[in-house]
């Protein structure tokens, strides 16, 4: 568990979870959902002092953390490097499943100002986190284009999962498993030219 995953940030972020399509990350979420749980506001500031800001960052987090719990279950050594790579952008995306408007409303709200530099963190962050659960200890430059073409392949595969509405979300592991075989082939050639550079 990341030292940043705390029981009541949790507890009140999926307290919150089932009002944001109808509140938005807005104070007022915040407010009533401290109410609801009998928390006070200055326990509530304290834990997120910047408000929904905190709490929307927190949503993509706990979802990187829950998606971890759900791998270490997995037998990931007996999958190939691509699969255990498929399955664990698969597992974040069925994590946030039940929360898919929240996580529209979400990705909106963190797109204005000066919130958009947070998000591409978070998903950096997902990346190397969803790399080293399948066994990745690359430390030279293949740790950082790893971890950029895998960031490209959750943003892109979450926003067309947001518009899929085909039977438990069919389209969208096809569209996964194509970005997959794209980011293979780019991570390829990378490394076929790194060879040919001079020493």
């Amino acid at each position: 568990m990341s030292s940043s995953i705390t029981a009541f940030k949790t507890k009140f972020l999926l307290a919150a979870l089932p009002d944001i399509p109808f509140d938005g990350w807005t104070p007022e979420l915040l407010r009533r959902t401290a109410e609801r749980l009998g928390i006070s506001k200055g326990r509530m500031d304290m834990e997120f002092p910047c408000g929904a800001s905190d709490l929307s960052r927190y949503f993509f987090l706990w979802a990187t953390d829950e998606t971890l719990k759900k791998l270490a279950r997995k037998n990931m050594a007996a999958l190939r490097v691509r699969e255990r790579i498929a399955l664990g952008v698969k597992t974040r995306l069925e994590v946030l499943a039940p929360h898919k408007e929240a996580v529209r409303s979400a990705l909106a709200f963190m797109a204005a100002p000066p919130r958009a530099f947070a998000m591409p963190k978070l998903v950096w962050h997902a990346a190397d986190k969803l790399w080293w659960a399948a066994g990745d200890t690359a430390t030279d430059y293949n740790h950082y284009t790893k971890r950029l073409l895998l960031s490209g392949v959750i943003s892109t595969t979450t926003l067309y999962w947001l518009n899929d509405a085909s039977p438990r979300h069919a389209k969208t592991w096809g569209f996964l498993e194509r970005r997959i075989d794209n980011v293979l082939k780019i991570g390829m050639k990378i490394a076929k030219f790194k060879k040919k550079e001079p020493a």
